[in-house]
């Protein structure tokens, strides 16, 4: 419409420029009528149709009326009144009887126009609301509040216009008009309130207390207010899990894994095909040759496995093998699964949101770029004084407004970015664990329980922090090429300079991070290096204690850890490099680009709009420049994730189909010459098997180690790969796996299993499975709670409750793996009658047993015998005993064993494994390298067998003793294990002067020092900056003296390299500070740890102190400096900057203190609540990975079972209760940077406000300068409240650190008085009346012991288990102090001297041999104090030298960790050749339970009579016949001796002894040990 048709519409001027060109602007009248009209109603009706849709759709429930939407209605009401009252005042005076009739004209167009228009926008305006109330789940509505916004923010012109009419002519020209506009205005200022508030509807309101952000309306929404009661409350007090809200139905787990899962079919289905397509392609050329290949490397390796090679030549033979299949393989990995579908997937699944961020993001980059151009205009505006000075003021409010606009749409992208990261990491762990249950053996096999778990956390977590900045990818480019644009538009093409440097810093920084990844790895190789030696520590420190032999260790990782400081001093150095590289960058950048342009031609002068302007586009470059390059490293990293998670997700399913439930068939069990294999390629394990097993039958699979046992189950739970032949299951299942599953739950939901409790069964159950005695003992009963892998149970209790499972399962068919083998015998045949057998509870189900124990198979209906995978008889036993095949060859061994055994029968009181030891010898294979099916089963057995042997726990089903303890326990409330504190609160200061004075005082002042003079170099430069802009003033229209020009450009560019210099300096001084912090830190820690008495390592797990070494030290190490440097440098620069606007202009002094009071605020609540957040995040974020590690471990229980769906639902849960905090962390990073970002909006404001005011005394270079500084502040205040954060919560680990370094220590190593230097000579020991107890509260152990024993007597300490003999010798090494009484040891009292000449006296041949990795001859002599001679001489006594000799390495063979590279009889062996190179006087030998086999025992026992013959020597039985040669033996019972005197007497006194020896089947003296 040109301006002509809208003069006669409006009936007056439409434009005119002289409105605007005077000190007091005003628009138009015609304009005001028209465009600020139209405007608003526009947005209204483009916005209406959305919401009349509601209004025609069928089925919305008509919620309740409330009171606000009423108010609503009825102030639209009104304002439509008032628009039928305008129309009427017109048409009254147009057509009224009043009106003049001389006046022919009649009002204009508009007048008319108008009214109607808003009245009919007024009724649609009803309609609107109307459907907005019907739409569900709405509880406002943004469009309407923004239109009822912009509504009265144009109406703000015509209401100034007419006040100031009203103002200039002293009365009121068009009374009825002016009197209706104030009146619709009243009442648009009260909708547009009204539209802010939300609008619940009562049956939300539940919903919303538990989940605020569900009614939180528009302004809240965008400011993130809903979030401020969460705030209150962490900052009143530390956040518990119970706090936190309600998830929304979009963000949990199992909405969001649905939709991926859907995505994901689709997706992988496609790739499955053009993976298929591909392999067609591929079939014809290269796969003969890679399968004969293969065939050739299967075939030598089984021969090799065959004749039982040693481990070394096959590690050879393969070593070259490898070589060649390293390429075959390489392809093959390459090719081997379905590729490039997740991306996709991921994309699809989230497109919504990932399109909404990134047209956020696209407005905020737009936006940035509207300060500088605003910036420019306010310096040429205090430059040229003929501007009006209301243009100044229009500058000021467009430059807050377009930093709130670009700070709420930031916020929005962050957001929408973080939580879409939030929900990638969910959908992946879901489907991961999804996976799990369904994965098949081959896919399994690739990836151990450690890496499956590692997908889910840290890969999935990769993919969270690519997610995060994924649209950096686009906008950092556009960031990069807006800036060139308007940097050229402002200086040419000098600013292509500036650029060459920005483009050479990028190659810099990559070769320098190159250098450091490096570094790093090497770094990473000496952390695992003494974390693993510190393990071993912890782990064996009983020994260290008891031979002295700590400071060896300490010096061992104080050595790897000063290797360990070089190399983080490397890394340090070179971090300062690319800090002074990166501080230097924008003075370089700068410098460049001015001295180009100024020195191209005379003509170019640089001014302040330039110079300023250019600044703060650099300032917008400097961030894409520096992310690029991180951006590109995290998304190389998350394409290796990429591939792991395709090639896991994509991998092949469970055959669901190889086990059939085909009713018809009248067996419950039956295979028909069924092949099975573990993997698609591998041999067949099962040969031809056909059974057919009655329902209700008893069957017993027995057969050799590796004969197919175990894989027979498997077949028949469908886990193997049926090669050929079916299997047909009726009914459900039930299984007992060899090594029982237990679940991190109490004992009860262990039981149950996700069955519903029926009290009366289940304790039919307990009773059958012998748990209830266990039950006692348990604190808590049944509710018990059990730890990982159930940590808390001895492996009989752990068996017996996975078998209490299945007999619970009420199953039609039970498959029970050995589950007799762990417990002790007479439980064994408790089980069998009362579960299994034919009288048990079971007796009228089908019941496989797989069992070595001979003794059941009479009670059995039938027997299958496995050989090498084939079944070889099957039948009754007596008709197999009859056939003499394999079956009797079976019990022939077995017998065998048996017989061996009456010598060996321990104490009746102590259940030992040894009775239920397997008939076979270990194999030789069992430690071979090779992953190959055979091997493992084999491994498993045999590592089953070592630790029954070992830690068979003794406990006694007939002691009184230790049922008084244990309810003497639980009433104390005593538990064993302290619950780790979690630090709440505010961090203590003290902990930073703690850091500090680690680094040194003077480091850290001269630290603080050097960065405030660089802040200083940085001020000054842009000072001169500022001068130097006045020279265009100075030199207006005059040539610009070369000289001059120098001088500037040589002095900006000197404080710019005085800054990097400082920060340089800066850095390095910081790393060398940090370094010796660190280098304090961890000495003094591990110098306390291994002075802490036993009693620590006794109640404290070793993963919590390791946890001090791992993950406490490393914090220290790298993110306190990191973060230490990053809050000065920020610090500084925010101080620095409310300097400069302060330097510019004075009065903001004023301003600072409120902002200050403020920011101080907001950073306390938020810094108190992220806090807390981010430690409930990292505590539920644990039971995820437990749990799953749980479920991958227990996969053929939850399968046989068909709990898979339960499991799933729990794992929802688990995640859904971290995402629970995940989700407020995230926002409470809005919350905050929200906030911050509006105070530094303000400061930018005041900042341009102050600079408007005063604009007569400034000059334009100090101007630019205070808001181009303003500008960069908001980022700052941002990071600032980060950093400060972060390094309180990196600032606990010198807590969590110190706490463990202030520990008591037991007493001093070396005393005053020393012992003279042979002592013990005699070694006579003598006890008086000595009295101990473990700890404080507890109960004495030994009750007043005194007895004498003379040089060179044989003592032999018997008692039953609790007795307190282990006791006994604690006490002689002082590892519990005496409570009363002493003991002498020829004449001295051991307490009075130092524990390191006390212990390194004394001998001791511990229970469990414990070894320490490292070389042989470093197990036997960690001071190097002995000569290579006599350690061979040791060696031949122990009977090693065969052995030793025949290692290639001899004395410097590798052990492995805990030993594990040599049998448990070469390791008892090595602990005696430790014993003998002491030679001490006094020999304490804690006897080997089961851990041995008879030949060695036999050794160990000649060589020690033989050794040690001129020493006092006890011995702690556990088998009498050990000590009936021994001169006397001490019977302990409760803590005193009851008996001491020689066997023969003991015997004729028919006592205690007497009645133990005759339980051990010994029947006089003349038995001597064997």
């Amino acid at each position: 419409m040109p301006a002509a048709a809208l003069e006669e519409y409006c009936g007056s001027v439409f434009w005119n420029a002289s409105f605007l060109d005077r000190a007091d602007p005003d628009l138009p009248v015609c304009v005001e009528q028209t465009v600020l009209v139209w405007i608003p109603l526009a947005s209204l009706w483009l916005c209406a149709p959305r919401h009349l849709v509601t209004l025609f759709s069928r089925g919305v429930k008509t919620k309740h009326l409330s009171k606000l939407y009423l108010c609503k209605q009825l102030v639209v009401c009104l304002l439509f009144l008032s628009a039928i009252a305008g129309l009427a005042v017109t048409l009254g005076e147009d057509y009224g009887p009043g009106r003049d009739a001389i006046s022919t004209e009649k009002n204009a167009g508009v007048f008319y126009a108008n009214p109607v228009l808003f009245a009919v926008s007024w009724i649609l305006l009803l309609l609107c609301q109307e459907g907005v109330r019907r739409r569900d789940g709405a509880v406002d509505s943004a469009t309407l509040f923004l239109f009822w916004l912009l509504l009265v923010v144009c109406d703000i012109l015509p209401f100034q216009t007419l006040l100031r009419e009203a103002l200039r002519l002293g009365e009121i020209r068009d009374v009825p008009r002016f009197c209706l506009f104030y009146i619709s205005f009243g009442l648009e200022l009260i909708a547009l309130v009204l539209s802010a508030l939300a609008d619940v509807p009562r049956e939300a309101e539940k919903r919303v207390k538990k989940n605020p952000e569900a009614g939180a309306a528009f302004l809240s929404r965008i400011t993130f207010n809903w979030l401020n009661s969460m705030m209150v409350k962490g900052y009143k007090r530390p956040l518990v899990q119970e706090d936190l809200w309600d998830l929304k139905e979009a963000d949990s787990t199992a909405y969001i894994n649905k939709h991926f899962q859907r995505t994901m079919q689709s997706e992988l289905c496609a790739a499955r095909a053009r993976f298929q397509n591909k392999l067609k392609k591929k079939t014809t050329g290269g796969k003969n040759r890679v399968s004969a290949q293969e065939e050739a490397f299967q075939s030598s390796l089984s021969n090799s496995l065959g004749k039982g090679v040693s481990q070394d030549v096959l590690m050879m033979e393969e070593k070259g093998k490898k070589e060649d299949k390293k390429k075959e393989k390489k392809n093959k990995e390459e090719e081997n699964y379905p590729k490039s579908w997740l991306i996709p997937t991921i994309y699809k699944t989230f497109k919504g949101v990932l399109i909404e961020s990134a047209f956020f993001k696209l407005l905020t980059d737009l936006l940035a770029f509207a300060g500088p151009q605003l910036l420019k205009m306010m310096i040429s505006f205090t430059q040229d004084m003929s501007i009006h000075t209301w243009t100044g003021y229009v500058y000021a409010v467009l430059l807050l407004l377009v930093a709130i606009l670009q700070s709420l749409f930031l916020q929005q992208y962050f957001q929408r970015c973080f939580v879409l990261g939030m929900k990638v990491r969910t959908a992946i762990m879901a489907a991961v664990y999804k996976k799990a249950l369904v994965v098949s053996n081959d896919t399994r096999k690739e990836s151990t329980v450690g890496e499956t778990v590692n997908l889910m956390s840290a890969d999935a977590q990769r993919f969270n922090d690519v997610t995060n900045f994924i649209h950096l990818l686009w906008s950092c480019p556009l960031q990069i090429v807006l800036c060139i644009v308007f940097l050229w538009l402002e200086l040419g093409p000098s600013v292509l300079a500036g650029l060459a440097v920005m483009v050479l810093m990028v190659p810099i920084n990559g070769l320098l991070a190159t250098k450091a990844r490096k570094i790093q790895v090497e770094n990473m190789k000496f952390k695992d290096k003494r974390l693993k030696i510190m393990n071993e520590i912890l782990n064996g420190i009983k020994i260290l204690k008891l031979y002295a032999w700590e400071p060896s260790f300490q010096a061992q990782v104080e050595g790897i850890r000063e290797e360990e400081l070089i190399v983080m001093r490397k890394f340090a150095y070179l971090n300062s490099v690319s800090t002074f590289i990166f501080a230097c960058a924008p003075a370089l950048v700068s410098l460049a680009t001015f001295a180009v342009f100024v020195g191209v031609s005379s003509e170019n002068v640089l001014n302040a709009e330039k110079a300023f302007t250019s600044i703060s586009l650099f300032n917008i470059l400097r961030f894409p420049l520096a992310t690029l390059p991180m951006l590109i490293a995290a998304m190389v990293q998350a394409t290796v994730s990429r591939k792991r998670l395709e090639k896991f997700l994509g991998g092949e399913d469970l055959d669901s189909d190889s086990v059939s439930h085909d009713p018809s068939f009248n067996t419950a069990v039956s295979v028909c010459d069924g092949s099975f294999a573990w993997e698609k390629e591998a041999e067949a394990v099962l040969r031809n098997v056909s059974l057919d097993i009655k329902p209700g039958r008893l069957v017993a699979v027995v057969g050799a180690v590796g004969s197919g046992k175990s894989s027979l189950v498997s077949a028949l739970l469908g886990e193997m790969h049926s090669i050929k032949g079916s299997v047909n299951i009726q009914g459900s299942l039930a299984y007992v796996p060899q090594q029982a599953w237990i679940q991190n739950a109490t004992l009860r939901d262990n039981i149950l299993f996700g069955s519903a409790h029926e009290d009366r069964r289940f304790q039919q159950v307990l009773q059958a499975c012998a748990l209830v005695p266990d039950l006692e003992l348990l604190a808590g009963g049944d509710l018990t709670e059990i730890g990982e892998k159930g940590i808390n149970l001895s492996g009989g209790q752990k068996q017996r409750v996975s078998l209490a499972r299945a007999a619970y399962s009420q199953a039609d068919i039970y498959l029970l793996d050995d589950p007799l083998s762990a417990v002790d015998s007479h439980v064994g045949n408790h089980l069998f009658d009362q579960v299994i057998g034919p009288n048990g509870l079971l007796r009228d189900k089908t019941r496989i047993l797989v069992t070595h124990g001979v003794s059941f198979l009479p009670y059995v209906d039938e027997i299958v015998v496995l050989v090498d995978g084939v079944v070889s008889e099957v039948g009754s036993y007596h008709s197999l005993r009859a056939r003499r095949g394999a079956f009797s060859d079976f019990l022939d061994t077995y017998a065998k064993e048996q017989s061996n055994k009456t010598q060996t029968e321990a104490e009746p009181g102590i259940d030992t494994a040894e009775v239920e030891l397997v008939p076979e010898v270990e194999d030789p294979q069992a430690d071979s390298p090779l992953d190959d099916v055979v091997s493992v089963t084999l491994k498993r057995e045999s590592s089953i067998r070592r630790s029954q042997r070992n830690g068979s726990v003794r406990l006694r089903k007939n002691s009184s003793i230790k049922k008084t303890a244990a309810v003497e326990e639980s009433k104390k409330g005593q538990r064993l294990i302290e619950k780790e504190t979690m630090e709440t609160g505010q961090v203590k200061f003290s902990l930073y002067l703690q850091y500090l004075r680690a680094m040194g005082w003077g480091y850290s002042a001269i630290v603080f020092l050097v960065y405030f003079i660089q802040n200083v170099a940085f001020i000054g430069q842009n000072l001169w900056l500022s001068d130097w802009t006045n020279d265009a003033v100075d030199y207006y229209n005059m040539t610009y003296p070369t000289w001059k020009r120098d001088t500037r450009v040589g002095v900006f560019g000197a404080l710019g390299v005085a800054q990097g210099v400082f920060v340089f300096l800066g850095t390095l001084l910081l790393a060398n500070g940090s370094i010796a912090a660190s280098r304090i830190l961890h000495s003094r820690l591990l110098n306390n740890i291994l002075r802490v008495p036993m009693l620590f390592f006794d109640t404290t797990p070793t993963g919590r102190v390791v946890n001090r070494f791992a993950k406490d030290i490393f914090t220290v190490d790298e993110a306190i400096p990191q973060s230490f440097r990053s809050w000065i440098i920020c610090l500084l620069s925010v101080v620095g900057t409310l300097f400069v606007i302060c330097l510019a202009t004075p009065f903001f002094t004023i301003i600072i203190i409120p902002l200050a009071v403020v920011y101080y605020f907001v950073q306390r609540f938020y810094v108190a609540t992220s806090r807390q957040l981010r430690r409930l995040d990292s505590v539920s974020r644990s039971p995820i990975y437990s749990h799953f590690g749980e479920t991958v471990s227990g996969l053929s229980v939850i399968r046989a079972y068909g709990h898979q769906e339960r499991f799933l639902k729990h794992n929802e849960i688990t995640i859904d209760e971290n995402l629970k905090s995940v989700y407020p962390w995230i926002v409470s990073n809005r919350w905050l940077a929200i906030r911050l970002e509006f105070l530094g909006n303000l400061v930018v404001f005041f900042a341009a406000l102050l600079a408007v005011i005063a604009r007569e005394s400034l000059d334009s270079g100090l101007v630019g300068m205070s808001i181009s500084y303003a500008l960069n502040v908001t980022q700052t205040l941002n990071w600032l409240v980060r950093m400060t954060s972060e390094l309180e919560t990196n600032i606990v680990a010198v807590e969590r650190v110190s706490e463990y370094a202030e520990l008591e220590n037991e007493a001093k190593w070396v005393s005053d008085t020393r012992p003279p230097e042979k002592w013990p000579e005699a070694g006579r020991l003598r006890f008086e009346n000595y009295k101990v107890r473990y700890r404080p509260e507890l109960d004495l152990v030994l009750h007043g012991v005194t007895c004498d024993i003379n040089s060179t007597e044989k003592i032999g300490i018997v008692g039953r288990t609790g007795a307190g003999k282990s006791s006994l010798t604690n006490c002689l090494f002082r590892i519990i102090e005496a409570a009363d009484g002493r003991i002498l040891i020829d004449g001295t009292d051991i307490s009075t001297i130092g524990l390191h000449d006390l212990r390194s006296r004394l001998t001791i041949i511990p229970q469990d041999p414990v070894l320490f990795s490292g070389t042989l001859r470093m197990n036997l002599d960690p001071f190097e104090t002995v000569s290579d001679e006599e350690i061979w001489r040791v060696l031949e006594l122990s009977h090693l030298k065969d052995y030793v000799t025949g290692l290639q390495k001899g004395l410097q063979h590798e052990v492995a960790e805990g030993g594990e590279n040599l049998s448990v009889g070469q390791r008892q062996l090595l602990c005696l050749s430790r014993a003998l190179l002491r030679k001490s006087r006094i020999l304490i030998l804690d006897e080997a339970t089961a851990a041995v086999d008879l030949e060695t025992d036999n050794l160990i026992q000649t060589t020690i009579r033989k050794e040690f013959s001129h020493c006092t020597v006890l011995t702690i039985a556990h088998r009498l016949h050990s000590i009936m040669d021994s001169s006397r033996v001490m019977v302990l019972d409760a803590g005193k001796i009851v008996e001491f005197d020689s066997p023969s007497n003991l015997f004729e006194k028919q006592g205690h002894f007497y009645a133990m020896a005759k339980d051990a089947g010994i029947t006089g003296v003349d038995i001597t040990a064997l």
